[in-house]
């Protein structure tokens, strides 16, 4: 019978069948997939196939794991060279980033935007908290949504506490299986718990002496959005480590350079020094954002030669 991963704690998977009868699951061996070096073979979203293995207690094994048609990873949060696959089978993913308390710093977006270029997956980015923002944040907020939006991406600004701004966000969600991440303390938990009022997360204060949120949600989870499509929630991660990617293909995950590339002078242009560089000059015209540019040469300086 074939299922659906709906939560992931370790050894046992919270699955649903096509019935929508729910199984608490485990793996029967270990699978290898596509070669993935990976801390958690089976992850939220996947399509499984699954025998029933106790009736009464209702515990199935999963048997096979089906073709993914992409994931989202990061760097385990414990073995620096291994993935952790945040969740498969995405239609779109949703970055929950904040102007203020605490204030989400551009490079973690634009390093979430590509993370979600190098797998293929869409990628929106939610403002929350805007019944805080002063003049000085909702001035940052114009300036980060124009440049987005002219690479591309969607923004919305919204107010889980007021309620502001969710009704448009609910119509961008329907029918879409989408990952929900963000930093702990913008207000992740509370924006689910108005989108899905029955699931009552648990939420917790920014903890006053080092600004940072507290880590609420402690494993992957999937729900079923009332309107038809599915929502996965995620750890708060204080960094997006990117994995098995190389100094030549970060430009290939910005879009406004991606575009420009053929241009360069050079083919293997790294677009830092290099005589004839297309991305340097649309940058000096203002055609590329200077921060985009900024983002682009820290995560370049943070991507590891490979040494073979």
């Amino acid at each position: 019978m074939k299922a659906v991963v709906y939560k992931s704690t370790g050894s046992w998977y919270t699955v649903k069948d096509e019935t929508g009868r729910w199984h608490n699951a485990r793996m029967k061996g270990i699978f290898k997939i596509d070669e993935i070096t990976s801390t958690n073979p089976v992850a939220v979203g996947d399509e499984v196939a699954i025998e029933t293995e106790n009736e009464t207690e209702g515990t199935a094994i999963i048997t096979k794991i089906f073709d993914r048609h992409n994931y989202i990873n990061r760097q385990s949060p414990r073995y620096k060279h291994q993935h952790h696959i945040v969740a498969s089978n995405l239609d779109q993913s949703m970055l929950v980033a904040t102007v203020r308390e605490p204030r989400t710093s551009q490079g973690f977006i634009d390093r979430f935007l590509v993370a979600s270029e190098m797998f293929h997956v869409p990628a929106i980015v939610v403002f929350n908290k805007a019944d805080l923002y002063r003049k000085k944040e909702q001035e940052q907020f114009d300036q980060w949504k124009e440049m987005y939006q002219a690479v591309g991406y969607k923004v919305f600004l919204v107010s889980a506490k007021n309620n502001e701004g969710i009704k448009e966000l609910q119509v961008e969600l329907a029918h879409k299986t989408t990952l929900i991440s963000g930093h702990s303390g913008v207000g992740k938990s509370s924006l689910l718990n108005v989108i899905l009022p029955q699931l009552e997360l648990k939420t917790k204060d920014i903890s006053g002496w080092s600004g940072k949120g507290q880590h609420t949600t402690t494993f992957a989870e999937m729900f079923d959005l009332p309107e038809g499509g599915r929502i996965i929630d995620t750890p708060g991660m204080r960094e997006f480590g990117l994995v098995d990617i190389e100094k030549q293909e970060v430009s290939h995950y910005f879009p406004e350079m991606r575009r420009r590339l053929n241009d360069c002078q050079f083919n293997n242009c790294l677009h830092v020094n290099e005589p004839g560089c297309a991305i340097k000059e649309a940058v000096a015209e203002g055609e590329i954002s200077e921060d985009r540019y900024v983002s682009y040469v820290n995560i370049l300086d943070s991507v590891e030669e490979k040494s073979y």
